[in-house]
C-alpha cells in the first residue's frame, strides 16, 4: 500500500488498542496510505474490539499473540506498567518482525532485553492530535534498528501529522512537550474560556475564541518564521491590553510554572522507565 513516497510492506498489528491505539489506527486509515486489511488490533476488552471493528473495519483479536503472529510490524500501545508482561508474552511471536513502542519512559534497550536477540525496536512518542491528522511524533531507533527501519517508522507517523527523528536520550524531554503538551494547551484554553465567561461572554463563544486563537497562533508561528518572543512583541502595543495581560502572567510566574511542569513530566517519564 502506497501514499506518496510511503510504502508499508506487510501487515501492522496494534497491540493494546486503547485511545491512542485507536487514534493511530483511525489516522492511518484516514490518510489513505493503509486499508483496513493492512491493520490488525489486539485488545482484551470486547466492547473496544466491537467499536474498532464497526468503526474502522479492522480485524480484532482478544489475544495479543494471535495478532502478532500474523503481522510483519508490531506496534505496542500498552501502558508502561504492563509492558514487560505483554512483551514477554509476545517474545515467541515476533521472529523477523519490527517492534514499535509508544510507551512513555520505556527504553529500546529494555524492550530489546525482553525480545529475541536482533529484534529491531523503534520507540515513538506520538500525541493525541494524531486523531485529527495533526499529531507530533518523536522517533528513536534501538541498536538493532537500522536507518531503513527508523525512516519507515518516521514516514508511518508522518501520516498522522509530523514526525521527527531524535536520539533516544531526548525522548523524555520531547514527551514532556509534545506528548503531554495537549493537556497543557487544553488547560490554557479552559482558563481563557473561564476568563471570558467572567467578563460576560457565553461559554461556547469564549471557548471558540480561545481555540481559534490558539490554532491561528500556532499556524502563524509555524509559517511566518517568527520566534515566540517576536510574536509577543508584534502583538504588544505600548501601554495596551496585551502588555497589561502579559504583565500579570509574568508576575504570577507563568514562565517558571510551565518550565517546572515540563521538568516534572521528564522526571515521571524516567520513573516509568525504571
Amino acid at each position: 500500500m502506497t501514499h506518496g513516497q510511503f510504502k508499508l510492506a506487510g501487515t501492522l498489528a496494534v497491540i493494546g488498542g486503547g485511545r491512542m491505539g485507536e487514534a493511530i489506527v483511525g489516522g492511518l486509515l484516514s490518510s489513505g496510505a493503509l486499508a483496513p486489511d493492512d491493520i490488525l488490533v489486539a485488545d482484551p476488552v470486547a466492547e473496544r474490539r466491537a467499536v474498532l471493528e464497526s468503526t474502522h473495519g479492522v480485524a480484532c483479536f482478544a489475544e495479543a499473540r494471535e495478532a502478532a503472529g500474523r503481522a510483519d510490524i508490531i506496534l505496542l500501545s500498552v501502558k508502561p506498567q504492563v509492558m514487560d508482561e505483554v512483551v514477554t508474552g509476545l517474545a515467541g511471536s515476533v521472529a523477523g518482525t519490527m517492534v514499535i513502542s509508544i510507551a512513555a519512559g520505556v527504553t529500546c534497550e529494555h524492550l530489546e532485553s525482553l525480545l529475541p536477540t536482533g529484534t529491531p525496536v523503534v520507540r515513538v512518542m506520538p500525541n493525541t492530535p494524531a486523531m485529527v491528522g495533526q499529531g507530533m511524533s518523536i522517533v528513536s531507533g534501538g541498536v538493532a534498528a537500522n536507518a531503513e527501519h527508523v525512516d519507515l517508522v518516521r514516514e508511518l507517523f508522518d501520516l498522522l501529522g509530523k514526525a521527527i527523528v531524535l536520539d533516544e536520550e531526548y525522548q523524555n524531554a520531547g514527551t514532556a512537550i509534545s506528548g503531554s503538551g495537549p493537556a497543557y494547551f487544553a488547560l490554557f484554553a479552559e482558563a481563557l474560556a473561564r476568563g471570558g465567561q467572567e467578563q460576560g461572554l457565553d461559554r461556547e463563544v469564549a471557548l471558540q475564541l480561545a481555540i481559534q486563537t490558539m490554532r491561528g497562533t500556532a499556524e502563524l508561528l509555524d509559517q511566518s518564521g517568527m520566534s515566540p518572543e517576536e510574536l509577543v512583541t508584534a502583538v504588544s502595543s505600548p501601554g495596551g491590553t496585551t502588555v497589561a495581560a502579559t504583565g500579570v502572567l509574568v508576575k504570577a510566574g507563568f514562565d517558571e510554572t510551565i518550565r517546572s511542569a515540563v521538568a516534572a513530566a521528564v522526571v515521571r517519564a524516567e520513573e516509568l522507565g525504571e
